[in-house]
């Protein structure tokens, strides 16, 4: 049964959550807005169930961000329009945050949904591992091309001194009519 003043979004797929992760301090995070309307509460009822389950959520798993990190997001996610004028600052659960508030709610869209949750930082974590990768290869590539364009350089140079050393000069002859 869907609470009054809470909205469900599509959890069928990964790919939609991993729209509303973003890194924060370094840390790849889902704002409590979005983890409440993905579990189909409100905001209020899911920041509720933190405040009275605290000791769940050290400091690596929750944090609340700040005026000038709210205005960035606010400023970056049009879906996050409406907390532009909240005076409260959101809090940000990283993948263990929202596995734990999934927890705390125990209502089953909430375990449902913190499946998809799941699914989704892995799929990102995939993603920078195989970028990461990508990209070491990349400068394994341009470092091996830099040290051949130097042999290259080399040859080309030693060429020109071959030649110019082995060839004597030759006075030119003039060009034009002869008398």
């Amino acid at each position: 049964m869907k609470k009054a003043g809470a909205k469900e979004i599509s959890v069928t797929s990964p790919v939609n959550i991993a729209r509303r992760i973003f890194t924060i301090r370094g840390q790849r995070v889902m704002l409590d807005a979005d983890l409440a309307e993905l579990f189909g509460v409100p905001t209020r009822r899911l920041n509720e169930q933190i405040k009275r389950n605290r000791e769940r959520f050290p400091d690596d798993f929750m944090f609340q961000l700040t005026r000038e990190e709210k205005e960035d997001v606010v400023a970056n996610c049009d879906h996050l329009y409406r907390l532009k004028f909240s005076t409260v600052f959101p809090h940000a659960l990283t993948e263990h945050g929202a596995i734990m508030a999934a927890n705390v709610l125990n209502s089953p869209q909430a375990i449902h949904a913190s499946v998809y949750i799941v699914r989704a930082f892995v799929r990102m974590r995939e993603a920078l591992a195989e970028h990461k990768e990508i990209a070491r290869m990349v400068n394994e590539h341009e470092r091996r091309l830099n040290d051949q364009d130097e042999v290259i350089i080399s040859i080309v140079d030693e060429m020109r001194k071959q030649r110019s050393a082995s060839a004597p000069a030759k006075p030119k002859r003039k060009i034009g009519f002869r008398k």
